[in-house]
Order: structure tokens, then sequence, then C-alpha cells
């Protein structure tokens, strides 16, 4: 289902433009500013978002790793199942963040909060960011900002039980906010009013929630065809 996974995320990521806005839109402020001004904006943002997107993929790599020592209990308990059961509920729970209609997601973000306190530092060292290394270096320390929606996606890739599958579905999730982050990089002011409309919102979410319940659609067949112990044997 590693196709799934990668088509949802990629949905979360594309779709999330309004909590992009509320977390980040800030920060590309900042970064824009530090853009001199004889040199074009967009190769500086598409390497803070490179190296955003790198420190994604390695995050997804280590829990995806994680994940992958708790498929040796597969035998026993249906740990794959469970695991992408979990990450269906997240889906549900990101959906419902995205339309406005629960905002729990956001409370995932304490759990970085400590790593973030220990990273923050360094990005000082690399200001003023006058060349695409710096911007490189400065996304690649803004991707452990502590975010609600990192935190929520990083359980689909624990739940692919794989540190390759876990680095691809966070890339994808990376890909998937690319579009809004250059957006609010290079023109924001267009795009803002279509972003920020209820409808559009209402629409993102009730989508990304459906890939959750298909999930967990999915999960609940396996085990009512094959029981607690044959749905050991069955991929989810």
């Amino acid at each position: 289902m590693i196709e799934f996974s990668l088509l949802a995320v990629l949905l979360v990521g594309l779709l999330g433009g309004v909590h992009c806005l509320g977390m980040c839109g800030s920060i590309v402020g900042i970064f824009t500013a530090q853009v001199p001004s004889n040199q074009a904006r967009w190769p500086f943002h598409l390497a803070y978002s490179g190296g955003r997107i790198a420190s994604y993929a390695v995050a997804g790599a280590l829990v995806g790793a994680i994940g992958q020592t708790g498929l040796l209990m597969r035998d026993a308990v249906p740990v794959q199942h469970l695991l992408f059961a979990l990450s269906s509920l997240m889906l549900v729970a990101l959906g419902l963040y995205l339309a406005g209609v629960w905002g729990a997601v956001r409370r995932l973000e304490r759990v970085g909060a400590g790593l973030w306190r220990r990273l923050q530092p360094y990005t000082t060292r690399l200001l003023p960011v006058n060349s695409l290394p710096r911007a490189l270096g400065l996304g690649a320390l803004w991707g452990w900002l502590p975010c609600g929606l990192v935190y929520s996606v990083l359980l689909t890739a624990l739940a692919s039980g794989s540190a390759v599958q876990g680095a691809l579905i966070m890339a994808a999730f990376g890909l998937g906010t690319l579009p809004n982050l250059l957006a609010i990089g290079l023109f924001w002011e267009q795009v803002k009013g279509w972003v920020q409309s209820p409808r559009v919102r209402m629409a993102a979410g009730l989508t990304v929630a459906s890939f959750g319940l298909y999930g967990l659609f999915k999960v609940a067949y396996t085990f009512y065809m094959h029981g607690w112990a044959g749905a050991c044997h069955v991929v989810a």
C-alpha cells in the first residue's frame, strides 16, 4: 500500500496550505527579506525547501526503521495492520484539522519543542542568507521545526515499516507542501484568498479524511475476513 500512502501524504501537503500559512508564513517572509536585492528569489526558495524536504526524508527514514523493528513481531501480533490503522486515524484527524473542525493535531507540536530549542541557535550562524548553500542549510534546519502536520505524517512513515518507504513518504509530503510555500514566498497576495476560502478548506479536509477512512475500512475488512491470527500474514 505504499502507493496509497504516497498519494495520501502528497495531498496532505498540497491541501495543507492554510496550515502552512499560519505555521511558516512569517518564516518564509523573513527568508524572503534575506534574499539579496540583486538576485532572483525563486532559487533561494527552492534551496530552502530542498533542505527542508531532505530533513523530512531523514526523519521518515528514522521512524520507518523503528517501525521495521516492530514488524519482527508480526507472527505474534499483526503490528503492521495496527500501525496502518493508526496512520489512517491520523489522516482522519488531519482532514478534520484542515477542514477547521478539530484542532487536536496542534498539540503534537509540543513533542519536538525540546529538539528545536537545541537546533534553533544554529540558524543564526547561517544569517544573512546571501548564498544558495546557506539557504539550503537554513532550510535543512527549518525541517525540524515543531509541526503537528509533519508529526502526523511521520506516523504514516512509521507504519510503512521500512526506512526507504518512510523516507519516500516524507519526501512526498514535502513535495506536496512545495507549491504552497513557493506561493507564500513569491506571490502570496495573489493566492491567499483561494487558500483561505472555507469551501476550499472543507473540500481539502474531507479529501484527506476520506483516505484515512478508506484505510480504516481496509484494516477492518482484513480482520473480518482473516481473523486476528490470519491477519498477521496478510499485507495491509
